[in-house]
């Protein structure tokens, strides 16, 4: 078991404590996997393709359920309590998928707007208001009625993020956040995620694969293994990329194949 953080305390916004994930009839894709996640943070979940990283999201974000083990938002069991409850643990934290997911239908602001509209009983000003700040956060401010499909894909990444931070969380979850952007927009975006990790203590798990967002934007990580099933490796970027003795760390960061 590896544990990312010292001692966990009860505010923390991630802990996930042995979790197992398996699918009926098969034997386990992940063991024991266990990491903490402290306020401000931004923790990496690396890996080769197929090791489990976007299957362990899901686990952790609470779209499937561990075979064993449990996830711990801000201290509260996420499946303790299965329905309207769950639902209220889960708008603690926001999610910003690979693809963007934005409503095409909708302009940025809807976009940003649709949780606040939702899950809250705020007029429809304040409402307007708290979206215009979002997409500002996130250097869109201008762009309120802007259609998805007019803007780079660097951009709706952006909007991603401003529709999670939303319901103003304080732990948000990225699933490769990169991935298709050119270095320049991919790098401007991982200065806008540290940004906003410092300046709101807001707590991100990131799953990416990009090393060079790794390097300059992630605090710790862990690195998943598909033969182990498991957590090979962890933390600071620098160690994992320079000083770790485990083989398949340097491979990694090595972009060697498997022999």
């Amino acid at each position: 078991m590896f544990l990312i953080g010292n001692k966990t305390a009860t505010g923390d916004p991630l802990v996930a404590e042995d979790l197992t994930v398996a699918y009926p009839g098969a034997p386990p894709l992940l063991e024991r996997v266990s990491l903490t996640v402290h306020a401000g943070e931004i923790i990496g979940i690396l890996g080769p393709s197929g090791c489990g990283k976007s299957t362990l999201l899901r686990h952790l974000v609470g779209l499937e359920r561990p075979v064993k083990g449990r996830v711990l938002i801000f201290g509260e069991d996420l499946w303790a309590n299965e329905g309207r409850d769950m639902d209220v643990t889960r708008r603690k934290f926001g999610m910003m998928y690979q693809s963007g997911a934005l409503f095409g239908d909708l302009d940025l602001l809807e976009n940003v707007s649709l949780p606040l509209k939702e899950f809250t009983k705020l007029p429809k000003g304040a409402i307007e208001t708290s979206a215009r700040l979002k997409l500002a956060l996130v250097g869109l401010n201008g762009f309120e009625r802007a259609a998805p499909a007019t803007l780079s894909g660097g951009m709706r990444k952006r909007a991603a993020i401003a529709r999670a931070l939303a319901l103003d969380p304080r732990l948000i979850f990225l699933d490769e956040p990169s991935a298709g952007l050119d270095p320049i927009t991919s790098a401007g975006l991982d200065k806008l995620i540290v940004t906003l990790a410092r300046n709101l203590a807001i707590s991100f798990v990131v799953v990416t694969h990009e090393l060079r967002s790794v390097m300059t934007m992630v605090d710790r990580a862990i690195l998943l293994d598909k033969k182990s099933r498991g957590v090979t490796d962890h933390g600071t970027p620098a160690y994992l990329a320079t000083k770790s003795p485990n083989p398949a760390t340097a491979a990694f960061f090595l972009r060697e194949p498997e022999a």
